[in-house]
């Protein structure tokens, strides 16, 4: 049964704490994200006599934490890419001595954090142009203004700032009546007997009619950090690390704490400490730009409930122990997926749709001797927007199919499946989609898989000019055909994929003089690429014989597609 002790330190304590090792964190406590506007403003609070909230401790010691329990120390160095906005850190994770160790902090990292910094650490900003990734920057300074005539707050705003505490990189040209926060530290200041002459020495440029309120506020600053318990705190004592980690979850699950699938990557974490760096390696390979929630998603999908999406202690000591396995699994998929000349970065913001195959893939040895399966069920999953809702309940569809049919994914199958069985009304769909549509776009991509050059860049063009349509129409068309051919233009029959500067090139041309400018290699290119049907006229004054043919030949072609 664990206990609970309420009580209460000083702002000095607490960082003499962290400076020596006392206070930590538990390896899901992990990231930083406040900014210098959130540090600013916590000192104003202070200064204002606000309380600062209370703190959650987790006593440590032998009894509830083991071998495999990480820890790391908090911050002493930060670089903000911004004013809002702090650099992700990998923090260094290891054991604790429960000797020199006895409190990880549950809730209060980033207000300790922020502490920490302004008193005992080092904060840098990165100037506009320096290149993103390169540690450290320019050394920042956390100020105050003592000269009450030079305060540049806004007495009006809602919460704003009621003193004029701000960072600032411009060090040579900070005013005399500036005041370094840390400087509070010095020894003169903590000596009862110097304090008074520290001041006034601090002072001496402040303006007469300041002083008081200058004197002020340096008294306010050395009563709150030294003297008055800032941090009140409720430690909790006898509670094992499943349990912290669960109140660590309860306690961020609302208001504007941590989204939830960095509180999911924080108790994968937990369990895995170097999940992080694992996960950083397949991403920056061929999965580069999926993001860790395809990671933790395919876990779910492999070892436990992808319905409840909650990672566990089993399903994260699975994914560690299986990791071989796992990495096997997603590579052979991508293997898969570039012998169909299929790129796997298509699916980096749609990657649900993979999980079935690497579930395929992992649990059946044997999952090359069904291609055609995988083949069918990837286009027909896109094609007819299976996971365009409900997709938790899918997958587990998906799951449970596979399963039930000897761990295979066949086109017999996908025929008992409603949603991915294929008929002629979902065909028809397809080829009726718009230019701009996601199907649209996808059935361009697959039906040109054989010839399109991953190294370009590639845009759904209209075949017959879009623009053409708004101008008079041919005489020898009867009006309601061309209201018709209107309503068709901007939809799959008239609609290709181009690479992007013969986009820009072909602009308004007509059909027929695009065609007519290439010499007859391009010509047949041209043809087979476009999928324009043999003996087709491309003048616009035929654009309905082109149309229906043209759509015959798509619906043909997205059948095979299809399986």
């Amino acid at each position: 049964m664990s206990r609970i002790v309420d009580g209460g330190i000083t702002i000095y304590q607490a960082m003499e704490y962290i400076r020596d090792g006392k206070f930590v964190m538990p390896a899901f406590q992990r990231q930083y994200v406040w900014g210098m506007e959130q540090i600013e403003k916590l000192w104003d609070s202070i200064l204002l006599d606000y309380p600062i909230a209370t703190f959650l401790f987790w006593h440590v010691d032998d009894d509830n934490v083991s071998w495999d329990t990480y820890f790391c120390n908090f911050l002493s160095e930060i670089t903000f890419d911004s004013r809002k906005q702090a650099d992700s850190v990998n923090y260094e994770l290891s054991n604790i001595d429960v000797r020199n160790t006895d409190t990880a902090i549950l809730d209060g990292q980033q207000r300790l954090t922020s502490l920490y910094l302004s008193l005992f650490g080092c904060a840098y900003i990165r100037q506009k142009h320096a290149r993103k990734k390169v540690a450290g920057g320019t050394v920042t300074k956390l100020l105050i203004e003592l000269n009450k005539n030079k305060l540049s707050v806004d007495e009006e705003e809602y919460n704003s700032k009621k003193f004029d505490v701000k960072f600032t990189e411009k060090i040579g040209k900070s005013s005399p009546t500036q005041f370094e926060v840390k400087r509070i530290l010095d020894s003169k200041f903590q000596n009862d007997s110097t304090r008074a002459q520290a001041i006034e020495e601090t002072i001496s440029n402040v303006p007469a009619e300041s002083k008081e309120y200058a004197r002020g506020i340096l008294n306010k600053l050395y009563n709150k950090i030294f003297v008055e318990k800032m941090i009140r705190y409720t430690e909790i004592r006898d509670m094992k690390q499943d349990d912290a980690l669960e109140m660590f979850v309860r306690f961020n699950s609302g208001g504007k704490a941590l989204k939830k699938h960095e509180i999911t990557m924080s108790i994968l974490e937990a369990y895995w400490p170097n999940s992080k760096s694992e996960f950083g390696k397949i991403l920056d390979g061929e999965y580069s730009g999926f993001g860790t929630d395809f990671i933790i998603r395919a876990a779910l999908m492999l070892y436990g409930d992808v319905v409840k999406s909650n990672i566990n202690k089993q399903i994260a000591e699975d994914l560690k122990n299986n990791w071989q396995d796992f990495k096997r699994a997603l590579n052979n998929l991508e293997k898969v997926l570039k012998e169909m000349k299929i790129e796997v970065s298509r699916f980096a913001n749609s990657w649900n749709v993979l999980l079935p195959i690497i579930y395929f893939i992992y649990y059946n040895p044997e999952y090359r001797n069904n291609l055609d399966g995988i083949r069918a069920y990837l286009i027909r999953a896109v094609l007819f927007t299976y996971f365009q809702s409900g997709t938790t309940s899918k997958l587990q569809q998906m799951k449970s199919n596979i399963n039930d049919n000897d761990y295979e994914i066949t086109i017999d199958m996908l025929e008992q499946m409603n949603d991915l069985r294929v008929t002629e009304g979902k065909i028809e769909d397809i080829v009726n989609s718009e230019k701009g549509s996601r199907v649209a776009g996808e059935a361009l991509y697959f039906l040109g898989v054989d010839w399109i050059n991953k190294n370009f860049l590639y845009e759904q063009d209209h075949l017959h000019p879009y623009d053409r349509f708004d101008s008079t129409k041919p005489i020898s068309v009867p009006m309601e055909d061309w209201l018709r051919w209107r309503s068709n233009r901007n939809r799959l029959p008239n609609l290709q994929l181009l690479e992007g500067r013969m986009n820009g090139s072909k602009n308004s041309m007509r059909l027929v003089d695009y065609y007519n400018d290439m010499n007859e290699e391009q010509k047949a290119i041209f043809c087979q690429q476009a999928l324009i049907p043999e003996g087709v006229s491309l003048e616009l004054e035929n654009f309905g014989e082109f149309y229906e043919k043209r759509k015959a030949l798509l619906a043909d072609k997205i059948r095979q597609l299809l399986g």
